[in-house]
């Protein structure tokens, strides 16, 4: 049984009718077009279909399309603004955060939708300080971060591209919004 569904996919109002079993996932893929969310395990256990829903991270294996009927998806595609790159994905090239580079879509989404949480309080596990503002140290970059596996191991790299968004972030940086800089220029 196919249901209309309509989607904001990183920015674009997108309507299609789909089978009410359809992952968005796969909607996002397979019916859009939108490719940056891979299908990794597709069991909601290594992160690379991690998108942003209505702000959020999810992983998108495990969330049904019909379920999300006008609902805000950002990919990774969506995150910057034309040729201009979301200051998290500035920070993964100039850290060389990513090496086959399957996983960087999902890792991209993800510290998006991590910085956004702690600059919001939101504790995780390792947070000493229920009471006071969350520090982003590796730590807490690391288990914030462990919803996504990266199997070449650029792990290291990746939490240096996230410590440095959210030190930029603390000193008054807007590392929620789209960069001037573009991919092309150094840094």
């Amino acid at each position: 049984m196919d249901i209309q569904t309509t989607l904001l996919v990183d920015g674009e109002k997108r309507t299609l009718a789909l089978d009410t079993r359809t992952t968005l996932l796969d909607a996002l893929r397979d019916r859009l077009g939108v490719t940056s969310p891979k299908k990794g395990c597709d069991h909601g256990q290594c992160g690379a279909c991690t998108v942003l829903l209505e702000g959020r991270r999810v992983n998108s294996c495990l969330v049904l399309a019909v379920a999300q009927d006008g609902a805000e998806v950002v990919t990774a595609e969506g995150l910057g603004k034309g040729t201009a790159l979301h200051p998290v994905q500035e920070a993964f090239l100039a850290r060389d955060a990513f090496q086959c580079g399957y996983c960087t879509p999902g890792q991209v989404c993800s510290a998006v939708g991590m910085l956004r949480e702690a600059a919001a309080g939101n504790p995780s596990h390792v947070t000493a300080d229920l009471n006071a503002p969350v520090a982003l140290n590796d730590a807490e970059i690391r288990e914030r971060m462990s919803g996504n596996l990266c199997r070449c191991g650029a792990y290291v790299n990746i939490v240096s591209a996230i410590r440095d968004v959210a030190a930029e972030q603390a000193a008054g940086g807007g590392a929620g919004t789209a960069s001037p800089r573009t991919a092309g220029a150094s840094s």
